[in-house]
């Protein structure tokens, strides 16, 4: 079989947008996904995607809104650019089939329903019920997976990127299939990252298992430079149950009137911390529910929507009310437990305008990206946007630049002759849960410096431990996840220590001041520091 002109490894949003609009322009590209094609954050994501479309809104709206909750540190350029461009994402999204709520009444069939979310000034997102994910991922990997120019590769992991390290140019990925453990050596004009956010480097998360931070570890690892990695998203309310660890309860909720309460007293507490109550964004939430928590000693907090009509909650929210009715709880008789979790990844790879990355012919879209677009806090509802955007723009510089790029080079086999097989996978699997306790404990909602120091003395240990094990024994999906996990925590501590403020996602007991200028924490990729 011949090499794709374009390798994309990830089968988001970001990935399959890429595929498409690049296949659609007469390109073959191969599309690697860790398990199968229709997988990853994207399917779990229930809110929508921001874009002005109503008339009492505006882009100014849209980019004033996304500045202030990037608290100083988002690139105006790229708001501007990302927030320009979301009408057309959800035209284009509509194009290829996919099915958005539409508003009741008179106006069903000619307006798409708009939801409000935390930070939002104004109703500007777009949603397919609570299941928006759902709806975008399984089109386009229903239409990626029909298309002749888009190769599928399921089940596999990418192990590391092939760079000429003279050039600084990307020549293609290893990769490992799951089911057979082995590594295969892909060639390509270019590569695309599009591989999501690190948010399983937590014990609690909101994502899918594969989070593992792969784009960012292995971009590091080839030069790239990482940027504002201390900004980690924690979602307020993830389900609090013994059977369920990381259904995310949709912020769309709280934008349509639940509010948050303690446990034993009823109390609704948020008015306490923000005179925006439960729409204030969601770092401000998230640490309210943390505060309340640690000074009560209880495990959740409540999210109670109860005062609204079952039938309201039923059409809106079908897909939480189902689950949550699985697990024995009717939300329209009875508040939700929930929790603060990690949920998305504010930092990583260093992208200009047109989704290039530090690296020639590597380009990153998506969670994976650092774009300047979220600054020190996400906006809800921009990420899908991001993807939309981003991979639109890599899309027409690509179709652009490929007739040009080097053609595909015979690659050097991965070469596992002089490892071993493992008799001790148990050290993968502590290793991992150990990672995950620390950073939860050290490196959460609020650190300090005597935190962050015991992190990264456990991180050292464990980068130690993982890269000898690597060295000796052959790889499997769990190991390259773990050591790519233990990369980007890294990368996570010694930014967050570097930081000596609090902003945003960031807040330390050691500096709660916010510094008067905003500046980006930019770490050298590994090749361009050694």
């Amino acid at each position: 079989m011949s090499d794709p002109e374009v390798l994309i490894l990830g089968s988001g949003a970001a990935g399959l947008s890429l595929a498409l609009r690049l296949a659609q322009q007469g390109h073959v590209v191969t599309v690697v996904s860790k398990s199968s094609l229709a997988s990853g954050s994207t399917l779990w994501a229930q809110g929508g995607i921001s874009a002005v479309l109503d008339a009492d809104d505006s882009l100014e709206n849209h980019v004033s809104d996304t500045l202030v909750a990037g608290a100083g540190l988002c690139d105006e350029r790229a708001v501007r650019f990302t927030v320009e461009r979301g009408p057309a994402a959800i035209r284009w999204l509509i194009e290829q089939g996919v099915v958005f709520t539409q508003e009741e009444g008179d106006e069903r069939g000619r307006n798409l329903h708009l939801t409000r979310e935390g930070g939002h000034s104004h109703r500007r997102v777009v949603h397919a019920a609570d299941a928006t994910g759902r709806a975008v991922e399984t089109t386009l990997a229903s239409l990626a997976g029909s298309h002749p120019n888009i190769r599928v590769r399921e089940n596999c992991v990418a192990v590391d990127l092939i760079v000429d390290h003279a050039n600084k140019r990307v020549l293609g990925a290893y990769l490992l299939d799951i089911e057979t453990d082995q590594v295969t050596a892909i060639a390509a004009k270019a590569v695309a990252l599009c591989t999501g956010g690190a948010n399983q480097v937590y014990l609690y998360s909101s994502n899918p298992h594969g989070a593992s931070g792969d784009g960012i570890a292995m971009a590091w690892r080839a030069g790239c430079r990482v940027a504002n990695m201390e900004f980690m998203q924690f979602h307020p309310t993830t389900l609090y149950h013994k059977d369920e660890r990381s259904f995310l309860i949709s912020e769309a909720l709280r934008g349509e009137g639940a509010v948050l309460k303690l446990p034993e007293s009823g109390e609704r507490f948020m008015p306490r911390f923000d005179a925006r109550g439960e729409l204030a964004p969601r770092d401000i939430v998230a640490r309210a529910i943390d505060h309340e928590m640690k000074r009560l000693g209880i495990q959740h907090v409540l999210l109670d929507i109860t005062h609204k009509p079952a039938t309201f909650i039923r059409t809106h929210f079908p897909s939480i009310f189902a689950h949550c009715l699985e697990l024995g709880l009717n939300i329209t008789r009875e508040p939700i437990p929930v929790v603060p979790s990690a949920h998305f990844t504010c930092g990583g790879v260093m992208t200009d305008l047109r989704s290039r990355t530090d690296v020639d012919g590597l380009y990153a879209i998506g969670e994976v990206t650092c774009t300047g677009l979220h600054g020190a806090n996400r906006l809800a509802s921009n990420s899908l946007l991001e993807c939309l955007a981003f991979a639109e723009a890599a899309a027409a510089d690509l179709h652009e630049r490929l007739p040009s790029l080097p053609a595909p080079v015979a690659l050097r086999p991965w070469d596992d002759s002089r490892v071993t097989d493992s008799d001790e996978d148990v050290v993968v699997s502590h290793n991992w849960l150990e990672l995950r306790r620390f950073m939860w404990d050290y490196v959460g909602i609020v650190r300090t410096n005597k935190r962050l120091e015991r992190a990264q003395h456990r991180v050292d240990l464990l980068k130690q431990e993982i890269q000898e094990y690597y060295g000796n024994y052959r790889i499997n999906a769990g190991l390259v996840e773990l050591r790519n996990l233990v990369t980007v925590a890294d990368l996570i501590v010694r930014s967050a220590l570097l930081r000596k403020e609090s902003r945003g996602l960031h807040f330390t007991l050691d500096y709660p001041q916010t510094l008067p200028e905003a500046l980006p924490t930019i770490l050298p990729g590994r090749a361009a520091s050694h």
